[in-house]
């Protein structure tokens, strides 16, 4: 009897979610330390940059603290500009980026294969367009998260403690995070070569049942075999194509995560204005 895979928890990052319910990843475990688990990445230095933050009294100055001054802005209006960088980044990939967004425009490859279908090769044009817009993300949500951080420490006391802690966070775990999140296209690529051998096989087979019915002289083989093409086609490649900008979507919501905890904060701790 085949066991079942156990299901992401509600609770868990949208990326987890989106992994396990489409089977390219397990869920993970109930129970584990993050504190354990983060304590096994470490190496010695980073435990003792980290170390350093977490106790100011007996350290230099962190990278945090050496920013230079910047203007105050409001939360409301650094709100507002976290809410619509990730709206143009989310247009970008489910669409196209929006004028005058100042991001790349990333095109989704043509629907069509070129023919003869290449295995080792087909999925190459989607590499392409996946690593481009994790590069877009990247490169965006860096610079937003800097911002957001210079406010927090523009704050002084727990807010500017918290920017300190969350710029040691991004230095030891922005190469992990790097090295997981590129591992997403290979996932993407298994699902798209296995999807891709099922469909030439059924072609193949369409295309015998075609040329055998092509002896009768009522049959029209030539718009029939097209005909079953351009179906099959959409039957496997379209879902993929739309699973992709998905995964992508779920890759942003992970990239934002420490930013909107960050914006959390701020607002928490700023008076509120009637």
């Amino acid at each position: 009897m085949t066991r079942a895979q156990p299901r992401a928890h509600l609770n868990s990052s949208r990326l987890v979610r989106y992994l396990t319910e489409n089977h390219m990843a397990d869920a993970a475990p109930t129970g584990d330390d993050v504190g354990q688990k983060l304590g096994d990445w470490l190496n010695f230095r980073q435990a003792i940059a980290l170390h350093g933050v977490l106790h100011p009294e007996a350290a230099s100055p962190s990278p945090a603290a050496r920013l230079q001054k910047a203007v105050a802005v409001a939360p409301e209006t650094l709100t507002r500009h976290v809410q619509k960088l990730r709206a143009q980044l989310e247009e970008s990939i489910m669409l196209s980026a929006p004028p005058g967004s100042g991001l790349s425009r990333i095109e989704m490859p043509q629907a069509e294969l070129e023919e003869p279908v290449d295995i080792k090769t087909a999925f190459e044009a989607y590499r392409r367009f996946y690593a481009a817009h994790q590069r877009q993300m990247e490169s965006s949500v860096q610079k937003l998260r800097a911002q957001v951080r210079t406010q927090l420490h523009q704050r002084g006391g727990a807010l500017q403690n918290l920017a300190e802690l969350d710029a040691a966070f991004e230095t030891i775990l922005n190469e992990r995070e790097a090295a997981l999140l590129a591992k997403m296209t290979s996932l993407h690529e298994k699902r798209f070569v296995q999807a891709l051998k099922q469909h030439l096989q059924k072609q193949a087979l369409a295309t015998a049942t075609t040329t055998s019915e092509a002896s009768e002289p009522s049959s029209a083989p030539d718009s029939s075999l097209a005909s079953s093409r351009a179906s099959s086609h959409a039957n496997w490649l379209m879902p993929l194509r739309q699973s992709m900008r998905l995964a992508l979507m779920a890759d942003l919501d992970t990239r934002l995560q420490p930013t909107l905890g960050l914006l959390e904060a701020l607002n928490a701790h700023s008076p509120r204005h009637t």
